[in-house]
C-alpha cells in the first residue's frame, strides 16, 4: 500500500494543467490498475464543480502557502469569473458557438496533428496574442472513445471535443483582453514585504479554473471539465488515466471503484 507521499510523487508527473500537458516520455510509468472508463467518468461526472478545489489547486507553485478555505473561496470566485465572461462575450457577439467567437476576436486557429518539438503530449493551447492550437491526434482518440454508448451518455451527445477545448483556451485570449479588471488578473497574493518593499503574484491556479468556469458556460457541460483530463488522457494511456482518476478521487475526499 502506497503512502500518500508515494502515491503523490508517483502521479505527478501524470498530468500538470488543464486537458493534460501530460509528460509521456522520460520517466519510469507508474503502474495503476487500468479501470473501466465508463466507470471512472461515471465517478467524476458526480463531482460537484465546487469540490474539484483540491485538484484545481494541485498544480499551483503557490499551493503550499494557502489553507483549505482560501482554495474554496477562490475556486467559487474563479468559477464565476468564467462564468460571468462567458455571458458577457455572447451578450456582446450575439453567439455561444466559440468558433464564431473566435472569429469574431479574430483569433488565427489551427488544427494540427501534434505539437511541433515537445516531449509532452498537448491537447490544445494558446499563444499570445491570438493564436490558439487544438491538436487533433488528442481529439480523434477522444472521438472514438465517444463512439461507446456508455462514454456518450456520460459525456453527453451535446459534447463537442475540439469546441471545448477551443472554449477553453479563448478565456486565455479573454482574460489578456481585461487583464486591468479580470479577477484571475486583479488577485494577488504577497510573497513577501520588506518596509515599503514587496512582491505580489498572481496565482495561475484562478486562470485555469476560470477557463474551466468559461468553456462549462459556453459549452453547456452538466459536469465538470477537469474529468476530461481523465477522458483524453486515456486515448494516450490508460494505466495513466487511472491513476489521474484515483489522484481527483482521492483529492475529492471520495472512494475509488473497487479493483
Amino acid at each position: 500500500m502506497m503512502t500518500r507521499e508515494e502515491f503523490q510523487n508517483a502521479i505527478k508527473p501524470i498530468a500538470d494543467g488543464l486537458f493534460g500537458k501530460q509528460n509521456t516520455r522520460g520517466y519510469e510509468r507508474p503502474k495503476f490498475t487500468v479501470r473501466p472508463l465508463e466507470d471512472m467518468l461515471r465517478d467524476l461526472a458526480a463531482i460537484p464543480v465546487e469540490d474539484w478545489y483540491a485538484y484545481a489547486f494541485s498544480r499551483e507553485p503557490l499551493n503550499g502557502k494557502f489553507d483549505d478555505g482560501q482554495r474554496r473561496e477562490w475556486m467559487k470566485k474563479s468559477l464565476e469569473c468564467g462564468k460571468e465572461y462567458a455571458r458577457k462575450m455572447v451578450r456582446e457577439y450575439g453567439t455561444d458557438d466559440p468558433i464564431k467567437l473566435a472569429a469574431s476576436f479574430g483569433m488565427n486557429i489551427s488544427y494540427p496533428e501534434v505539437p511541433d518539438k515537445t516531449d509532452r503530449v498537448l491537447f490544445a493551447e494558446y499563444r499570445v496574442p491570438n493564436k490558439i492550437c487544438i491538436y487533433m491526434d488528442a481529439v480523434n482518440k477522444a472521438n472514438k472513445l465517444l463512439l461507446s454508448p456508455g462514454v456518450c451518455e456520460i459525456l453527453t451527445k451535446e459534447l463537442h471535443i475540439s469546441r471545448l477545448l477551443l472554449s477553453h483556451e479563448l478565456f486565455h485570449f479573454v482574460e489578456e483582453r481585461y487583464r486591468k479588471e479580470i479577477f484571475t488578473q486583479t488577485e494577488k497574493v504577497r510573497l513577501w514585504s520588506l518596509g515599503f518593499l514587496h512582491n505580489d503574484s498572481i496565482v495561475i491556479a484562478l486562470s485555469e479554473i476560470a477557463a474551466m468556469g468559461f468553456a462549462k458556460e459556453l459549452m453547456k457541460l452538466p459536469y465538470s471539465p477537469y474529468l476530461m483530463d481523465v477522458f483524453l488522457v486515456y486515448g494516450y494511456s490508460p494505466q495513466e488515466a487511472s491513476g489521474l482518476y484515483e489522484e481527483m478521487m482521492e483529492l475529492s475526499g471520495r472512494m475509488k471503484l473497487p479493483i
